[in-house]
């Protein structure tokens, strides 16, 4: 960011977001574009409206005080010369309460309206979604409006209309005021004339009904009552509301609490004048006075949480998440712009209207940023924490939903806090900047820690080796290929349900056994990887008994063990996308170094579009100042403002093309692509693309590790491919039946259930594509293929696997029912396996009949399976899958479990704690 777009950030990126937010809701809630305009411009004229009269005040006072101070100064003019003259015109203002700056009052709501108009500009000369829109005359919203046409030529006429409006406006407005004040703004409405002559008709359209408000502001301001007229014309738009709220036919609940809302609150403005006429309440006169320093320091201190602290937690939590490295941006950008907008938020705009309130005004807003800077901390400290994953383009992979009971106790809580801050600043006001003194300096160095935290994970980053080369995938026609591919979090229990719905896939899956009754050792990559990359020597447990070395370098010996063996025994070795190498999220391919002969890749986000990466990155920009107010706000509003992870940004034609995220309504629509799973979804349809066939003797190992089924989104159907907008609807009817197979059912009766579905059958397809390009090109029957997850999901689907833990929640153990299928050099047909089977497997039928007696080639044990059959295989159930915190010698302390023989029979399964392992592991 450049000096001059964190100056646009912090006076202009505020205003822009406020257009946006309305317009979006106001666009969601109509379903017109062209009429959410008019919505956004009565709105943003309400909200400027006490700027407006303010300055409308400030300059009348001025052009009293001038009217009346000129004929002693035109006196001092013709009388005295030079320094004289500036001496005494000096004291005569003094001695007037009057400085020469002064004379700047006058220009108070120009200077206003140019950031407003510039907002608007920005944010309306490129919203695509306007693009061809009709509304009334006007044709095209998106582009000169062109409603006449003489002689062939199109004539604009919004910007005429606009500027008649604006003339009348500052005539009636100019009565009495100078010469000079009148060339001003008959100017303004020329240049307006002349500079939105050619632009879209929604920006002048916009602009027409600002003048349109300021025309009807005017006539009110010359008639005897206009508080009166206002406020039964506010009455009378509120019985609309009321009105609309039983006439419109929606199922919302929420939109008909909003019209009778707004139906109640536009009553008040003429029902309180009356109750106050009516009912006498004595009231104690004030004499507090407004503390600017007080002010401002509750607004430091707001910019601080929502804008610094709150974004830099989350992403110190795991900075490399948030970093491309084919498009690289260091992570603290995010945290700078959501800064500048914050501080334009907290410190410019609210800075604005407190100096231009007056002496009540200024002690409102004292009490309440102070009662709003408790109410927010406490917000983000104690509510809404235990929401899941969030992932880099700040989604919730569970979504956003919270009970009614957590609700009303969040609503509860923040009016005790709100009352508690109000008697300490009425009570105890000179404490009160001692407090947000002592909260800036704590938040200040929370923030700074974090910052810290995220360049040393910034640093580590090898970008220059990580995002070097694209790889390539050899495979030999006469020598032997081993495949180890790995699909992060897929899901075994699927298998059956797939090849059901699309039996076409047994014939491109020809050879493999599918191992239904297969564990892993953990619920997360970092406890699940390490046996299935290294043995049975890497279970968590296993790991944990080497207590005097670290995870990470027990992490990196797993990962090289069947790379340095095949090596070592003369294959053609390569690596993509090593899991946790050096416990790095971007994995760091420099533990390789010491091998020349291994050659290792990263191909996450290397067949991207570059346009869609910078997206992410502008997207990135404005989400994490969203992320942080909606943090910071109560419950009741938070699933508003996080919009299913679009933060209300207006989705538009070109916008829609640029993958971010997907939205769903009920599991067979949605809208929009995620970001996350079209990286990984490239690299799968790019693998024929990045093969290879090869006539040397030598043969190959390749492991890869692919995220898609990590990251899941809804596809279209019935060829499960990625969509702008999905809808199944019909498909899934249809099919309604396709998830029973042999009497058992898997359920899916929500979007998140049907996405992980969906994209595990995705994955299926794509490499059924690759393994019909490998028989195409004679390399299938003498490659050995073996497709393992590191982990599963529990998403309730499979009535058999949820068991009673012990807990007061009973336990999902799909967690830890990795896909495992393997199809072996020549075999022919498609079958099924109910041995008992783990993924700590994958090293022995990654060798078996082609390496002699393998070894460990850092311990020096033998590769085999017999510890699956010495004794029950231990799980650990920890949740916290983080490297950054489960990082030490020994995984973090948690309960486990272990399981023998058939793991869909629950009597197989027992539950303890981290003591009754130490004790029962010999």
């Amino acid at each position: 960011m450049t000096f001059f777009s964190i100056l646009e950030t912090l006076l202009i990126g505020p205003l822009k977001l406020v257009f946006e937010i309305i317009f979006s809701f106001a666009n969601s809630f109509i379903g017109h574009p062209g009429l959410a305009i008019i919505f956004l411009s009565l709105i943003m004229n309400i909200l400027v409206l006490p700027l407006y009269k303010r300055a409308d005040i400030m300059q009348e006072e001025t052009r009293d005080i001038e009217a009346k101070l000129q004929e002693g100064v035109s006196h001092i003019k013709k009388t005295f010369s030079g320094d004289e003259r500036m001496m005494i015109l000096q004291t005569y203002y003094r001695q007037n309460n009057y400085k020469p700056t002064d004379a700047l009052n006058g220009s108070v709501s120009l200077l206003l309206e140019i950031p407003f108009f510039m907002a608007a500009y920005q944010f309306l000369s490129h919203l695509d979604i306007l693009d061809g829109v009709s509304l009334g005359p006007i044709k095209d919203l998106g582009a000169p409006d062109g409603m006449l046409v003489i002689g062939g030529i199109a004539i604009n006429l919004l910007p005429i209309i606009m500027t008649l409006i604006n003339v009348i406006s500052s005539y009636l407005y100019l009565k009495g005021f100078p010469l000079k004040t009148k060339i001003q703004l008959y100017a303004m409405a020329l240049f307006f004339l002349v500079f939105l002559y050619t632009s879209p008709a929604c920006l002048v359209f916009y602009w027409t009904l600002n003048n349109l408000f300021s025309l009807v502001k005017t006539i009110f301001y010359k008639l005897k009552n206009p508080r009166k007229i206002l406020n039964i014309i506010t009455c009378i738009v509120g019985i609309a509301f009321f009105a609309l709220g039983f006439l419109y036919d929606t199922d919302s609940i929420k939109r008909k609490i909003f019209l009778f809302g707004m139906g109640v609150l536009l009553q008040l403005p003429l029902v309180l004048p009356i109750i106050k006429s009516k009912v006498q309440i004595k009231a104690k006169k004030e004499e507090t006075q407004p503390s600017k320093k007080m002010f401002f320091m509750g607004s430091l201190f707001l910019t601080l949480l929502v804008g610094v602290l709150i974004p830099s937690n989350f992403i110190a939590a795991s900075p490399q998440e948030y970093v491309d490295i084919t498009y690289f941006h260091n992570p603290l950008w995010y945290i700078v712009s959501s800064a500048c907008l914050s501080a334009g938020l907290f410190l410019v705009w609210m800075g604005v209207f407190y100096w231009l309130a007056s002496t009540k005004g200024k002690v409102i807003f004292d009490r309440l940023v102070w009662i709003l800077c408790g109410a927010m901390f406490v917000n983000y400290m104690f509510f809404g924490t235990n929401l899941g994953i969030l992932t880099s383009t700040l989604q919730y992979e569970n979504g956003m939903a919270f009970s009614l009971a957590d609700q009303l106790i969040n609503i509860g809580i923040t009016a005790v806090v709100a009352v508690v801050l109000y008697i300490c600043i009425k009570k105890w006001k000179k404490a009160v900047s001692t407090i947000l003194a002592i909260s800036i300096v704590a938040l200040t160095g929370m923030s700074a820690l974090n910052i810290v935290t995220v360049q040393k994970s910034v640093n580590e980053i090898s970008v220059e080796q990580s995002s070097k080369d694209i790889p390539n995938l050899n495979l030999s026609k006469t020598g032997k290929n081993v495949i180890v591919f790995m699909l992060d979090r897929a899901i075994n229990g699927y298998i059956p349900y797939i090849f059901n719905e699309k039996p076409e896939l047994k014939e491109k899956f020809a050879g493999f056994t599918h191992y239904s009754n297969t564990i892993s050792f953990g619920g997360y990559t970092n406890f699940g990887t390490g046996p299935l990359l290294g043995g049975y020597e890497y279970t968590p447990i296993e790991m944990n008994k080497r207590n005097t070395e670290s995870l990470v370098s027990k992490q990196n010996e797993a990962i090289k063990v069947m790379p340095t063996i095949f090596a070592e025994n003369g294959y053609d070795v390569t690596v993509c996308d090593p899991v946790y190498a050096n416990y790095q999220w971007i994995p760091d391919l420099s533990i390789f170094d010491d091998n020349p002969k291994i050659k290792a890749y990263i191909s996450k986000g290397k067949f991207g579009d570059i346009k869609q990466k910078k997206w992410i990155v502008e997207n990135n920009r404005r989400n994490f100042f969203c992320f942080g107010i909606m943090k910071s706000m109560p419950l009741m509003l938070q699933p508003t403002i996080y919009n299913n992870g679009r933060y209300n940004r207006v989705a538009s034609e070109v916008t829609e093309q640029i993958y971010s995220t997907q939205t769903t309504d009920g599991m067979s629509k949605s809208t929009g692509i995620s970001s996350i799973f079209m990286e990984s979804y490239n690299t799968l349809a790019s693998l024929s693309n990045i093969t290879k066939v090869t006539e040397e003797e030598k043969g190959t190992f390749l492991f890869m590790c692919n995220d898609m089924t990590h990251d899941p989104m809804l596809l279209q159907e019935p060829n499960y491919e990625p969509a702008q907008n999905v809808d199944n609807t019909e498909y899934d009817t249809i099919n309604s039946d396709r998830f029973t197979v042999n009497g058992k059912e898997l359920k899916v009766t929500n979007a998140t259930q049907m996405s992980f579905y969906q994209t595990n059958m995705t994955a299926l397809i794509k490499l059924g594509e690759w393994f019909d390009y490998l028989r195409e090109n004679g390399v299938y029957d003498n490659t050995r293929i073996i497709l393992v997850a590191d982990h599963g999901q529990g998403l309730s689907q499979f009535e058999d696997l949820i068991m009673d833990d012990g807990s007061d929640k009973q336990k999902d153990v799909t967690f830890y029912n990795p896909l495992l299928m393997v199809k072996d050099f020549n075999s022919k047909e498609f079958t099924t396996s109910e041995v008992f089977m783990t993924n700590a497997d994958v090293p022995t039928l990654a060798t078996k009949g082609i390496i002699d007696n393998p070894k460990n080639p850092f311990t020096g044990k033998a590769i085999n399976s017999n510890q699956k059959t010495a004794h029950d295989q231990y799980i650990i159930l920890s949740n916290t899958w983080s490297v950054g915190k489960n990082n030490g010698n020994t995984f973090l302390p948690s309960r486990w479990a272990k399981v023998k023989d058939n793991i869909w029979d629950k009597e197989n399964w027992t539950f303890f704690d981290e003591e009754t392992v130490k004790d029962d592991y010999k």
